[in-house]
């Protein structure tokens, strides 16, 4: 069986951080205790129907996806990757290591401009949403959604400077 080209890219990934200097944990005092801090570079969701959940995120992430093959599909941001892989795929790779739409602890957070004009633009896009513009506590105006496979999904502004 041949690897799965987002396997392979992620494997080319992990090679060229090899090869760049590591990050430093930036509260270390001591050289003898400075570490390496990893860097998160994607978040993949496993899903039964990639290709529904990709028609999702295009018009919400307002971009094409990038296709490797009908199995895994990408958005590149600027903070990292959002990928989507199919679950049966993932089967074949990694038995029983993951349920497509079960997640209930992950959020997935995108920084935004307005988040009162993405809450207008996405109205009918959304079916699920979970909380409307909202002040939060720590300063930041939020919204969240589910996608269809009933990810946490919350688009937010940071707080206006004073």
């Amino acid at each position: 069986m041949r690897p799965h080209p987002a396997h392979a890219a992620i494997a080319g990934a992990m090679l060229l951080s090899l090869a760049v200097p590591c990050l430093i944990h930036p509260h270390s005092t001591n050289e003898g205790f400075r570490r390496a801090i990893p860097v998160l570079q994607s978040t993949c969701l496993i899903s039964a129907d990639v290709r529904r959940l990709v028609e999702f995120y295009e018009p919400i992430l307002n971009r094409k996806a990038n296709w490797s093959d009908e199995d895994y599909a990408e958005f590149p941001t600027r903070a990292g990757v959002l990928a989507i892989f199919s679950a049966a795929a993932q089967e074949k790779y990694i038995p029983g290591s993951a349920e497509p739409a079960r997640n209930r602890s992950v959020i997935l957070e995108f920084k935004v401009a307005d988040v009162d004009a993405e809450y207008r633009r996405l109205q009918p896009l959304v079916k699920t949403w979970v909380k409307p513009p909202t002040l939060q506590p720590w300063g930041t105006r939020s919204i969240y959604l589910r996608d269809p496979d009933g990810n946490l999904v919350n688009f937010y502004s940071p707080p206006a400077p004073k």
